[in-house]
């Protein structure tokens, strides 16, 4: 199985996390954020990730080093998770519909660190949650996953509905990529011969 975890403590975050690729999209989310919780829940279950993660952040403070630093483990996780990254399908793409909110995601499992990110999202914040934050989320998880991740925002004023399908795209893009190719299960997708 394509299984990791990661454990990281630092001076303002205590997390563990552990990811299984091929899950049946289980998770078991404790961040000390509400809307975060539920974004990554939604994410393990579009994504039919099982997904644990417990962080003891400086909340008080106020999300930022929790979010940015769950999207570091997370990246760190999936690395590990696909190993040589033999087989997969390496590409990934979804165009999602949340009510109003249309969002596009796509994915190259490269090797290379890069996030496109186009997302307007219109307040400041979704109850506690400083919105400016899903940005630092997706650019730690890219930075330490060595992947290419476009988000673009089609349509959408709902701050929830954007942030929310953004998450569900994302999600479904990777299943997408990381999904081992039947037709050549052995074979890293490059010509390169590594990602």
């Amino acid at each position: 199985m394509r299984e990791a975890k990661i454990v990281r403590k630092t001076a303002e975050t205590d997390i563990t996390l552990a990811l299984n690729l091929d899950g049946s999209g289980k998770s078991d989310i404790a961040t000390g954020c509400g809307f975060l919780d539920h974004m990554l829940a939604l994410f393990a279950k579009h994504g039919r990730f099982d997904l644990s993660v417990s962080c003891k952040g400086d909340v008080n403070v106020d999300y930022h080093h929790t979010a940015e630093d769950i999207g570091i483990c997370l990246g760190e996780a999936f690395i590990k998770a696909l190993g040589d990254k033999k087989g997969i399908c390496r590409y990934g793409s979804v165009i999602l519909p949340m009510d109003e909110a249309l969002i596009t995601a796509a994915t190259d499992i490269s090797g290379r660190s890069c996030l496109c990110y186009g997302l307007e999202i219109p307040t400041e914040k979704v109850g506690d949650f400083d919105t400016e934050l899903c940005e630092e989320f997706w650019l730690a998880f890219v930075r330490n996953a060595l992947i290419t991740l476009h988000i673009v925002q089609n349509a959408g004023k709902n701050s929830h509905h954007i942030i929310e399908g953004a998450f569900k795209a994302v999600a479904r893009a990777l299943r997408a990529a990381v999904k081992i190719d039947e037709d050549c299960p052995d074979e890293v997708p490059s010509t390169k011969g590594v990602l």
